[in-house]
């Protein structure tokens, strides 16, 4: 009798123990708690020789929170640098340097708040150590914007709020980790400051895209300041004062018109995987520019309207990468130095292009040349505004775009209007980042 109550106690104490793990194990379904998250390999990333690419910055989930995380990383570029310069003017003399810096140094940090919202910001310092002046540079704030990610349901339509990238340019929009060659092309680094400061003063925007077919981009804004801004000679302003300036306004339309080469993602390094065709234009505006410049007593007014058209083109299948953009800079100054231009400040119009093309041997540890080819003419109402460069060179991808190194030879010829001049860059670069 004695033995028969113990057993049924047991029973009844482990049935009790065990309604108790099971409705434990619903409640911790029902608030969706699950373990720590940490994760920073890109799972869909090939081997490469040092193992699979990892994904910008390490991400941490909450246990109690798994809609929301904390992303941190840092992305370091070096190049050590030969430079050539030879002047067409007899009367100048020819140069030589050899310089070792820091491309780009960047602290990269993210927050996602919910399943809509999120925040990503840098700060970096460029080309630090930069020059035979070793110049350190300074610290700066990137990117810092605030996402809404399709807050009407599946409409195609997210926000960015605050400092955010344009779409003034296929190139300079892709992320710098994941460029060909680390220095962009002249013509779409003038087409980065012409609009906005640095493609990314203070605006709204607003994106999306339409099953990967048809991507778009609307957004206003802070214009960028005038002192950001080269003439056709490559200079910036003596001294300039703003009287008045508009917000610019503007947008980009992106198609990949072909069934399964749709463009997923922004980038110009895709390691032999899948195909994209995409062409898209853009149009920026700066409606107001008013300001006068200064320098050595003499004064001259401005009054520009800025505006900005790029086409672009791209595609790849599997190794093979073709990338094309042309440029239309309208109200261009010629000179903003009002002693060189008989007091005045003459505009005009601008335009240029690039191709670049890039090939990888998958088969052989991700080894791949590339080239670029660069036109633009910084002044079209008048000679000697040219300006041509060739780039050719090999990038090693040892952990995808996460670990690599390169080299790369560089031909830049300068009309006489531009700096009358031929320079020859040998570049060995290198890239980290996770």
């Amino acid at each position: 009798m004695f033995k028969k109550t113990l057993s049924l106690a047991l029973v009844a104490s482990f049935s009790h123990l065990f309604a108790a793990e099971t409705d434990a194990a619903k409640h911790f379904a029902k608030e969706k708690i699950v373990p720590n998250n940490i994760t920073i390999l890109d799972k869909k990333s090939p081997d490469f020789l040092l193992g699979k690419q990892t994904h910008i910055n390490m991400k941490f989930v909450p246990q109690d929170a798994p809609d929301m995380y904390f992303k941190a990383g840092v992305r370091i570029q070096g190049t050590l640098e030969s430079k050539q310069t030879d002047y067409n003017d007899p009367n100048k003399a020819d140069t030589s340097t050899q310089d070792a810096y820091l491309r780009r140094v960047r602290l990269e940090i993210g927050a996602g708040f919910g399943k809509h919202t999120s925040f990503t910001m840098d700060i970096r310092n460029d080309k630090s150590n930069y020059g035979i002046e070793n110049t350190e540079g300074q610290f700066s704030v990137g990117d810092a914007y605030l996402k809404i990610k399709k807050p009407f349901g599946n409409a195609p339509v997210n926000f960015k709020l605050y400092r955010a990238k344009i779409d003034v340019s296929r190139t300079e929009t892709v992320k710098s980790a994941y460029v060909i060659d680390y220095d962009r092309p002249y013509v779409a680094d003038a087409a980065a400051q012409y609009i906005s400061l640095n493609r990314r003063g203070a605006n709204l925007q607003m994106y999306g895209n339409w099953h990967e077919k048809v991507h778009y981009q609307v957004a206003f804004g802070s214009a960028s300041s005038p002192e950001k801004i080269l003439d056709a000679a490559g200079s910036k302003t003596a001294d300039a004062t703003l009287d008045d300036q508009s917000f610019f306004y503007g947008g980009k339309l992106r198609l990949s018109p072909f069934d399964g080469w749709e463009e997923t993602r922004r980038t110009e390094t895709y390691f032999g995987i899948g195909k994209h065709f995409s062409v898209g234009a853009a149009y920026w505006i700066v409606p107001t520019v008013k300001g006068t410049v200064e320098n050595g007593g003499v004064s001259a007014p401005f009054d520009l309207n800025r505006r900005l058209v790029n086409l672009e083109l791209s595609a790849h299948y599997h190794g093979a990468f073709i990338q094309a953009e042309y440029f239309k800079f309208y109200d261009a100054v010629k000179v903003w130095d009002p002693l060189k231009n008989g007091g005045n400040i003459e505009t005009g119009t601008s335009s240029g292009w690039y191709v670049t093309g890039e090939y990888v041997f998958a088969d052989f540890y991700y080894v791949a040349p590339f080239f670029r080819y660069e036109s633009w003419n910084r002044f079209e109402e008048a000679d000697g505004y040219d300006l041509t460069s060739a780039v050719a060179g090999v990038n090693w991808y040892l952990r995808g775009n996460s670990t690599k190194v390169g080299f790369n030879y560089q031909r830049d010829d300068f009309g006489k209007n531009t700096g009358d001049r031929k320079v020859d860059y040998f570049r060995l670069t290198s890239q980290w980042f996770f």
